[in-house]
């Protein structure tokens, strides 16, 4: 790298630093203004002059706002129609990110889901929609990470292979039984930490791994981020977005990508949209419509809000999973000496979630996890497409909250090891009905089903009881009954018309002795036998006058 290109973007960092103190007195002025326009103390607080010049005031106090690191500020949960009280805690802190576990007040056990934020230039707290969803059915944590301005730089670097140790760490201390939910960037190092988990035998290798709108394959339907990465050099991104951070900052001198110039990245994509966001924000405040106003406050308060990452990490990024595909491609190295392998992926279920207007990871990137995952069977995947979500929508908004999120959760529970036994015990519809029809040809597997489930014997006494009664032929008695004198039929086929009327319950205790005699019954059993097969020789008798 060039000293004249270190200083150039030396410059634009100072330069934004600089911005933000000057406009914060116009700033704080044009807030003062606004609140006297819109006093009720004001006789022209009426007028349609007063009401969009105040509203020119917020809005320039608005998108000139410096915002630091948001709360995620979620203290309760509903958890079985009442409402939980809900605590952050730190359960382990590291250089350059914390894991936070988000503390129910309850005593319910629920999957443990690890929720691995994006570092890619947002803090976590950008995923504050996600963990409210996924609150009232798992017990939820998440990789908090660190801004690298605030970082030292005795404190050490911290690169992709960082990134995965970070990973590897925090589900060793969670321990086995744990859910994965990588939104966005992490999908790539997730899916290395698992097949590395997996390889080493790790007994804490997740149970299952969830990835939505990540880059693993970005040969597919690349996005204009994919396009810019891979149309330029490494060097060229060490020489153009690469900073060192100004001095008022305790990681003062690290070199980082800003977070300001990521904000911008994002920004002009989407400028359009983001100016009509704007646009519609102004008319909300002179209508005095403050529920949308709040409602757009609170969501740039959060988008705009933005971290500084540390050059090393950008960089390796940029190559590994933009520029060459390693993962995909299955030549990921981890500490330049190992290669990652996917395929040893064998006991941790995966699933792809995209949506379908996604402009940052296009469809068919996360899909592509499925192919190099050849170690998993069809029944351990699953993927599923959203309809009419960008990327954002994809792990927050309404359609994640009614549609993608319950997806989410049933396959978390589907593949815990308890509901794995309790689904494989539950006998399925098949399963139920099989006695009915194979019993006439095989009664002895009509008894061994029974033996299994013992629910369906009195199921079968309660729907023959009506049948009976109205003459028709019952399924289940008659099989059962009739098992015996079938082959003996066309023997006493000459002897049809001797016992029509003289003795019908003779007849049938002649038939049936030997076929209770065979099976060792008692007499009074015989003579219940004998009531239950009355409808069954009515039921044959009815034929024979046919013919």
């Amino acid at each position: 790298m060039t000293s004249v290109n270190v200083g150039e973007y030396d410059v634009l960092y100072q330069f934004n630093e600089m911005q933000k103190l000057a406009l914060s007195p116009v700033r704080m002025a044009a807030q003062i203004y606004s609140q006297l326009l819109k006093s009720p103390f004001n006789p022209v607080s009426d007028t349609p002059q007063a009401q969009t010049l105040a509203a020119g005031l917020d809005l320039f106090s608005e998108t000139t706002q410096y915002h630091g690191k948001p709360a995620f500020g979620l203290t309760s949960t509903n958890i079985d129609m009442r409402t939980v009280a809900v605590t952050e805690e730190i359960v382990h802190r590291k250089t350059f990110c914390q894991l936070k576990h988000f503390k129910r007040d309850t005593t319910r056990k629920d999957p443990k889901l690890l929720i691995v934020a994006p570092m890619s230039g947002h803090f976590a707290t950008l995923l504050r929609g996600t963990v409210e969803t996924m609150m009232p059915n798992h017990d939820v944590y998440i990789t908090d990470w660190r801004d690298a301005a605030n970082v030292p730089v005795f404190e050490g670097r911290f690169d992709l292979d960082d990134y995965i140790d970070y990973i590897i760490d925090y589900l060793e201390i969670l321990g086995p039984d744990t859910h994965v939910m990588a939104v966005c960037q992490p999908g790539v190092p997730v899916l290395a930490a698992v097949a590395l988990m997996s390889e080493d035998n790790n007994p804490n290798v997740p149970l299952s791994v969830t990835l939505m709108g990540s880059p693993i394959d970005t040969r597919r339907h690349p996005t204009e981020p994919c396009k810019l990465a891979m149309n330029h050099s490494i060097e060229w991104f060490e020489h153009t977005v690469i900073s060192h951070v100004p001095l008022g900052y305790p990681g003062a001198f690290r070199r980082v990508y800003p977070g300001f110039l990521q904000l911008s990245g994002f920004v002009s994509m989407n400028f359009g949209r983001h100016m009509e966001a704007h646009i519609k924000q102004f008319d909300h405040l002179v209508e005095g419509d403050g529920d949308s106003a709040d409602r757009h406050r609170a969501f740039y308060a959060e988008y705009n809000a933005v971290m500084d990452l540390t050059a090393e990490y950008y960089l390796q990024t940029i190559e590994t999973v933009f520029q060459k595909q390693a993962l995909a491609k299955g030549e990921m190295m981890y500490r330049g000496d190992r290669l990652v392998r996917t395929d040893l992926i064998k006991k941790t279920a995966l699933m792809t979630v995209e949506g379908e207007l996604d402009d940052i990871s296009g469809i068919g990137q996360t899909v592509a996890a499925h192919d190099i995952c050849t170690g998993l069977p069809d029944s351990m995947k699953t993927h599923y497409e959203q309809k009419g979500v960008g990327h954002y929508g994809v792990f927050n908004g309404s359609k994640f909250r009614s549609t993608i999120a319950p997806r989410i959760s049933d396959f978390i529970l589907n593949h815990e090891p308890h509901n794995r036994v309790r689904l494989a015990l539950v006998p399925s519809n098949e399963t139920k009905n099989a006695p009915a029809k194979p019993a006439p040809a095989k009664p002895a597997e009509a008894k061994a089903v029974v033996e299994k489930a013992p629910e369906i014997k009195p199921a079968a006494k309660k729907t023959a009881s009506p049948e009976t009664s109205t003459g028709k032929q019952p399924e289940a008695k008659t099989t059962v009954t009739e098992a015996a004198p079938v082959k003996a039929a066309p023997a006493k086929a000459p002897a049809k018309k001797a016992p029509v009327k003289a003795a019908p319950a003779k007849a049938t205790p002649t038939k049936s002795t030997p076929a209770r005699a065979a099976t060792a019954k008692s007499a009074p059993a015989a003579q219940k036998t004998q009531k239950k097969a009355k409808p069954a020789t009515r039921a044959r008798r009815q034929p024979t006058k046919k013919a």
